[in-house]
């Protein structure tokens, strides 16, 4: 496995991220290791909150929460998942798997060994995390599931997956500005498939173009856009965000479907609390998702899941400070 790692320079002088590094070194699989980053600031004996981000982001997303978990007390741990941020970056798509990466996370959270945690998950951090929950359920305290999912190819029969996929073959590849449109129209073909076939193939993709289409009039500045982008200096190492969106399970016939059938089903026995905290404006997500979690997760009965007015879906920049808040309320508003 070929790896590339980014120059230290790079993260020199970030907006608003003072925070120092962290790494573990976890065994890839392949006879070799990868070194992950993850930041842990806060009390060491303070009860701890694991934040884990998505694609295309990294932990800088977190910056502007841990400063609300810290000064309530808690410790934080932000790790940079494979091939984003300050971690190790297997330079070939090929070596990007959705079991991997969940083998990979798991590992380096056994490495750290890790218990009595408080998640927030979000997009990739969601569908990696809840993995690892259903892997290693009693590590796990509370979850606060954000703008993301399990999916297991929405019940479609296998005997659809090659019209699908043929389908999905004759899907264009769109411009940047053109992205946000299709997935609020799903016009010809789901909204997603415009955003992995882009991923896979745009001569366009950069990550800080990602995220400026994705923050749309938030604000956010060019410094900010920059830092998101600082880990991928070049197209050698961007393999894992251009891959990522392709190993959704989306298709009847992917083998996570079946991975991912099964961590649902440790998931409808998780009795500790689970909130969702969604965004009414996220426009990736799917009409359901917080739902699916509200119903078929006994943590959530009862529970007050949130809905972030005009947050996004990277609303831990949009709404940083609102959404740590309202996960230190629930934490001490909710016993194990």
């Amino acid at each position: 496995m070929k790896i590339v790692r980014t120059p230290d320079q790079r993260f020199e002088k970030l907006p608003d991220f003072s925070f120092a590094p962290n790494y573990t070194e976890v065994d890839d699989g392949e006879g070799g290791t990868l070194r992950i980053h993850h930041l842990d600031e806060g009390p060491t004996d303070g009860e701890l909150i694991l934040c884990l981000h998505g694609n295309p982001s990294w932990a800088f997303l977190y910056r502007k929460m841990i400063p609300v978990f810290v000064a309530a007390g808690y410790r934080v741990i932000a790790p940079d998942l494979v091939g984003f941020g300050r971690s190790d970056k297997p330079a070939l798509p090929s070596d990007h798997s959705y079991s991997r990466h969940v083998s990979w996370m798991t590992r380096w959270l056994e490495g750290l060994d890790l218990r009595d945690i408080n998640l927030f998950c979000q997009d990739w951090g969601g569908l990696i995390g809840l993995r690892v929950v259903a892997a290693l359920p009693d590590r796990f305290a509370r979850v606060v599931a954000s703008n993301t999912s399990l999916p297991t190819s929405g019940g479609v029969p296998i005997e659809k997956a090659k019209s699908l996929r043929a389908r999905y073959d004759a899907v264009p590849v769109v411009p940047t500005k053109e992205l946000v449109q299709r997935f609020v129209s799903n016009e010809g073909a789901p909204g997603f498939w415009y955003w992995r076939k882009y991923c896979e193939s745009s001569p366009e993709f950069r990550v800080r173009n990602v995220m400026a289409v994705a923050f749309g009039g938030a604000g956010v500045s060019p410094e900010v856009l920059a830092a998101y982008e600082a880990p991928f200096p070049d197209e050698a190492f961007v393999a894992a965000p251009r891959v990522f969106a392709s190993m959704a399970p989306i298709f009847p016939d992917d083998p996570e479907v079946e991975a991912n059938a099964r961590a649902w089903k440790v998931l409808e026995s998780f009795e500790r609390p689970f909130r969702t905290s969604f965004s009414n404006d996220d426009f990736v997500g799917r009409p359901g998702d917080a739902e699916a979690f509200q119903t078929r997760v006994p943590g959530a009965d009862g529970v007050d899941h949130l809905t972030i007015r005009g947050g996004g879906h990277f609303l831990q920049e949009t709404k940083g400070p609102e959404v740590a808040t309202a996960m230190v309320d629930f934490i001490r508003s909710s016993s194990v």
